[in-house]
C-alpha cells in the first residue's frame, strides 16, 4: 500500500514538473527574452532567506519591485508566483523530509489548504480585506504575548507534538482550509499556522512542513494561470527563481538548528508572528486611508 508520504512527494513532483515544463514551452513558443539582472537574483536571495525563516516574502518583493520601478504593476502578481514556484518546491522537500511530522496529518493539512485555495477563495475575496487584516493582526499580537509569557515561564510550556488526533486534528485541518483561501487574497499563512498549531500543542517546527508543503502545491498551480495569460516578467521571474533557491537553502540550516532548542525556536516564532501582525495592521491602515481618500474625492 502506498504511504501518505509517498503520495505527497509524488504530488509535489508532478505539479512542479508540470509548471516548469509549461514555463519552458511557453518561453520558447512566445520567444520570451529578457536580460537576467543581478538585482532580481539579489532580491530572490534576501527575500527567500526571510521566507524560509517563516517571515514570508511576497510583501518584501513587491515593495522592492515598486521601489526600483519594474516590472510593471500588472506583471508583479504573476512574477511573484512564477519566480517563487521552484524555491517553494525546494523548501517543501527540505522541510517535509527533514522534520518528522505525522504523515497523514501533514497530507490532510496540505490538502485542506489546497482545497481552501480552490473552493474558498471566491468567498473570502468578497470579504473586506481590511477587516480580515485588522482581526488577524490583533489576534497575532495577542498570540505573540502568550508565547512570550510561555518562554518566560509565566505560563505552562506549549506542546512538542508532531501530529494531532481527534478534535485537535479536525480544528487544525479546518483552520488550514481557511488559511488556504486567505492566501489567495494576499493574507500570508505562515504566522497564523504557527499560532494555531502551537495553541493545539504542537512543536513550533511542525508548522514549517505544513507551510512549505502547502506552498509547494499552491504556488505552481497559481503560476499556470499566469503562464497562460502571459502576465509576468520573464527576466525578473528567472532572477527570483535562481536567487530564491539559494536563499532557501542558506536559511534552512538556521531553522534546523533552532528546532533542536525549543525555547530558541519559540523566540524565532514570536519574532515572525509580531512581524506579520504589524505588517497586517499597517496594510489595513493604509487601505483605510486609500478608501477615505477615494470617498472624499467623489
Amino acid at each position: 500500500m502506498v504511504s501518505a508520504q509517498v503520495l505527497l512527494y509524488a504530488a509535489l513532483v508532478i505539479v512542479n514538473v508540470t509548471c516548469i515544463t509549461v514555463w519552458v514551452v511557453t518561453s520558447r513558443r512566445r520567444q520570451l527574452m529578457g536580460r537576467l539582472a543581478a538585482s532580481d537574483i539579489a532580491i530572490g536571495i534576501g527575500t527567500n532567506f526571510l521566507d524560509a525563516l517563516g517571515i514570508g516574502n511576497y510583501a518584501q518583493i513587491t515593495a522592492l519591485f515598486k521601489l526600483r520601478g519594474r516590472p510593471a504593476d500588472e506583471l508583479i502578481p504573476g512574477t511573484l508566483n512564477l519566480g517563487n514556484a521552484v524555491p517553494a518546491f525546494v523548501g517543501s522537500f527540505l522541510f517535509v523530509t527533514s522534520f518528522n511530522v505525522e504523515p497523514v496529518f501533514l497530507v490532510c493539512m496540505i490538502g485542506s489548504a489546497a482545497l481552501g485555495a480552490w473552493l474558498g477563495a471566491g468567498i473570502v475575496s468578497r470579504m473586506r480585506r481590511r477587516t480580515i487584516q485588522q482581526f488577524m493582526g490583533t489576534a497575532l499580537l495577542i498570540a505573540a504575548l502568550f508565547f512570550t509569557m510561555t518562554n518566560l515561564g509565566v505560563l505552562p510550556p506549549a506542546g512538542t507534538a508532531m501530529g494531532l488526533a481527534g478534535w485537535r486534528f479536525a480544528i487544525a485541518v479546518s483552520a488550514n482550509f481557511v488559511l488556504g483561501a486567505l492566501m489567495c487574497v494576499g493574507i500570508g499563512n505562515y504566522a497564523p499556522s504557527m499560532v494555531i498549531l502551537g495553541l493545539l500543542g504542537m512543536h513550533p517546527i511542525a508548522a514549517y512542513p505544513v507551510m512549505f508543503g502547502s506552498d509547494g502545491l499552491l504556488i505552481p498551480v497559481a503560476s499556470l494561470g499566469f503562464l497562460k495569460s502571459g502576465r509576468f516578467s520573464q527576466s525578473s521571474a528567472l532572477g527570483l527563481t535562481i536567487g530564491g533557491v539559494v536563499g532557501t537553502v542558506c536559511a534552512f540550516p538556521l531553522v534546523k538548528s533552532a528546532a533542536s532548542h525549543l525555547t530558541l525556536m519559540r523566540w524565532l516564532v514570536i519574532v515572525v508572528i509580531i512581524y506579520a501582525a504589524i505588517s497586517m495592521l499597517r496594510s489595513a491602515r493604509v487601505q483605510a486611508r486609500q478608501v477615505a481618500a477615494a470617498e472624499a474625492a467623489e
